[in-house]
């Protein structure tokens, strides 16, 4: 019989040093108790009011957020809901009716109709809001930006159920995304290949060598967060990082995919053929290979310490 004791927060979250875990940790994980102290510590953090949003998005960069949280953590490191939590209900209220305004507007003038889908109502509503709705009879097809929001709604929509909360997370998402990190995306490819060097020179080489290089899909990992690429198993747990304030974890989840796949690659020689591979990578090792990405992040980048 196991006797689970729970730690005050302040001794909880700083019990995770990598790559060393305390005994107590240890040995819940052997006994099936994994992220049992992690779990109360989140759980003390949630009953603060007001919540601590850096607090929060500390916890997320440290930790996996359990999935009976997860979408309202990520309400609240995206502005969704307030820190403050006797005003959730009230807001939710608001994001609906918001959400129903819009959708009535768009109805209203045949922009979409009942039966249009979902991705391509959010990309509507994203537009409207965002003054980018072009009048009726100049309806073009969706652009590159465009491309990579339905693409990232596609994937939201296997998350979120509610249509609602699943706008308004797409939404939020694609606009905190851009504005945090809209200077940096253009630099990553260059990260890739600096922390690929010193994991694997010799990958590296052989990439370069056979013009490979230049053409892995870096929009697909880094303009859509790797939506569309990645089981939503696997996916949950890149975009906690990503929406805790990461987007650095892009670069080590594709560091690893190359790593993972090193023997086939170094067996292809064209690179249409790479980069067809890389956009299509099987879907079965992805958890493993997003918790060696994790595992790299922390190598390379440290843990967040900020004290909660």
């Amino acid at each position: 019989r196991v006797r689970v004791v729970v730690l005050p927060i302040q001794q909880t979250v700083n019990m995770s040093e990598d790559p060393q875990r305390n005994f107590r940790s240890a040995y819940y994980e052997k006994m099936g108790f994994r992220g049992v102290e992690e779990k109360k510590s989140l759980e003390i953090l949630l009953k603060d009011n007001p919540l601590d949003v850096e607090k929060l998005s500390t916890f997320s960069q440290r930790f996996p957020l359990p999935s009976m949280y997860r979408i309202h953590i990520w309400k609240i490191l995206l502005g969704i809901l307030p820190p403050h939590s006797d005003s959730h209900s009230l807001v939710a209220r608001y994001r609906q009716e918001q959400y129903m305004d819009m959708r009535e507007a768009l109805l209203a003038m045949r922009f979409v109709h009942k039966a249009t889908p979902n991705t391509e109502l959010y990309l509507r509503m994203y537009q409207l809001e965002n003054q980018q709705l072009s009048r009726r009879s100049e309806l073009k097809q969706p652009g590159e930006e465009d491309e990579h929001f339905l693409a990232v709604a596609k994937a939201m929509g296997e998350i979120a159920d509610d249509p609602v909360d699943c706008y308004w997370l797409i939404r939020c998402f694609v606009s905190q995304f851009n504005h945090k990190f809209g200077d940096t995306i253009p630099h990553l490819p260059k990260s890739l290949e600096h922390f690929l060097s010193q994991e694997d020179s010799r990958l590296l080489a052989h990439l370069k060598a056979s013009g490979s290089l230049a053409v892995l899909p870096y929009t697909l990992w880094f303009r859509r967060c790797f939506a569309g690429c990645l089981p939503e198993s696997s996916l949950l747990r890149v975009w906690d990082k990503v929406i805790s304030g990461s987007c650095k974890i892009l670069v080590f989840v594709a560091v690893e995919i190359l790593l993972s796949y090193k023997i086939m690659l170094l067996g292809m020689s064209r690179p249409e053929a790479v980069e067809n591979f890389l956009s299509n990578i099987p879907q079965e090792n992805t958890d493993a290979i997003v918790t060696k990405a994790i595992d790299l992040w922390h190598k390379h980048c440290g843990t967040p310490m900020h004290p909660i």
